[in-house]
């Protein structure tokens, strides 16, 4: 392994190129992502001292692209490793502690001897290296110390999971560094979701750390939630001349804790009318041949909500079909539908509570203005407020940032692409 000199200089001079376009794909990411690890390598000599034998790895963020507010109902979902990452030079260490510096934040400091749950950790960033440690004994692998630096571009607060990022990038540097990459991408995934549940304290689901440790798209489906079924959708984005657009509509999501709760209960609601707990176990065409009586035990919000899921979880479906066959324009139809769905029948595109406020309505108004024919445009993630999700073709690329970021705000419009490596050793 080399050094942080030889390191910086094989990176520079293009030793590195064929590695990085594996992963960030153009001529263009590749030469900005040199000097970026370089920085990165140069950051860890400071930390740690020159001499080590350091490498580089990378987790990318994702983006939800199918199945709106389905996956608390055991529904399908779609979703994609996206070109923004968090990056890492790392060596081992001979201590039983690892040290992670990220850019912008306190150094973190976890002793291995000791990888019980700690109630001050909660909702920082030691709990996930803890908690994947501790993950990786339970699957019976190997863990040790080891001393890194690390660089995120994943927009924290944007929908596209910077803290799934972090945690898989946690374990990419475990599996690398202690297992010989034994561990897979999805298992690294289950980790992943079980130190933000157990010890960050955030009860996520598995999409969110599945799509960054896989790359590219992913379907899962979680009938079995404890088992979801995940299958890597084999796509090439690059060939289809779009950008996968995320615009921060700068909403609030202050006070909105129960809108999005409200969404799962009255879903659940509706399954509870015939014993179940959720929408997945009551088939479609029971559902609506009780119509009429549901009205008075659930009211009407509750059965558009149904009525989205099972829309919603059908069109996954449709999406992955229209990928695989390499439509990218039948894919962008049923993203549109899935939008549609999302504000009629979800009804996730603005509070009620805050009716003059509806920034994402807004900014999907002004997607539809110019994209209308070409591109495909819906709410993403949670709603309510924050982002929404665009497929715009490159010839309105500028055309589409430029209205977005005049009402928006500058560098509220994020160009984004479809990665194709999920977490990894550079």
């Amino acid at each position: 392994m080399p050094n942080v000199q030889e390191l910086k200089t094989a990176l520079l001079s293009g030793g590195y190129d064929e590695r990085l376009r594996r992963v960030y794909v153009t001529d263009e990411a590749v030469l900005a992502q040199r000097a970026r690890y370089a920085a990165l390598a140069e950051t860890f000599a400071e930390l740690y001292g020159a001499s080590r034998d350091v490498r580089l790895f990378s987790a990318p963020g994702r983006t939800e692209v199918g199945g709106n507010h389905t996956d608390h109902n055991h529904g399908r979902v779609l979703a994609a490793g996206i070109n923004l990452d968090a990056a890492a030079a790392a060596a081992k260490n001979d201590e039983n502690v690892v040290r992670v510096k990220s850019a912008g934040y306190d150094m973190d400091v976890v002793d291995l001897s000791d990888l019980s749950v700690r109630p001050e950790e909660t909702g920082h960033s030691p709990a996930l290296v803890r908690g994947m440690c501790q993950g990786f004994l339970n699957y019976g692998y190997r863990i040790g110390g080891f001393d890194a630096a690390t660089v995120s571009q994943v927009l924290s607060g944007s929908g596209l999971s910077s803290s799934a990022a972090y945690e898989v990038l946690v374990g990419v540097m475990l599996n690398a560094l202690y297992n010989d990459g034994a561990a897979d991408a999805v298992t690294i995934a289950k980790i992943a979701q079980y130190a933000e549940n157990e010890y960050f304290g955030k009860p996520c689901g598995l999409m969110d750390q599945t799509a960054c440790a896989v790359g590219s798209f992913v379907t899962i489906d979680f009938a079995d939630p404890k088992n979801p079924a995940i299958e890597e959708v084999q796509f090439d984005f690059a060939a289809c001349k779009h950008a996968l657009c995320i615009v921060d509509t700068k909403g609030s999501h202050s006070d909105l804790t129960d809108e999005y709760g409200f969404i799962r209960a009255e879903m659940e609601s509706v399954a509870a009318c015939f014993g179940k707990s959720v929408l997945r176990e009551v088939p479609e065409a029971d559902f609506y041949a009780a119509l009429p009586g549901l009205r008075q035990k659930v009211g009407d919000r509750a059965l558009l909500r149904a009525i989205h899921f099972y829309n919603d979880n059908a069109r996954v479906e449709r999406e992955v079909a229209a990928l695989r066959a390499g439509d990218f324009e039948a894919f962008k139809r049923q993203v549109l539908e899935s939008g549609a769905s999302s504000f009629m029948y979800n009804q996730n595109v603005f509070s009620v509570k805050q009716p003059q406020s509806q920034p994402v309505a807004l900014a999907l108004a002004l997607s539809q203005q110019i994209l209308a024919g070409r591109g495909a445009w819906r709410v993403h993630g949670g709603g309510f407020a924050g982002t929404i999700q665009a497929f715009v073709p490159l010839d309105l690329l500028d055309e589409y940032r430029a209205a977005m970021e005049r009402v928006f705000g500058e560098g509220t419009c994020y160009a984004l692409s479809i990665r194709p490596v999920g977490g990894t050793e550079i």
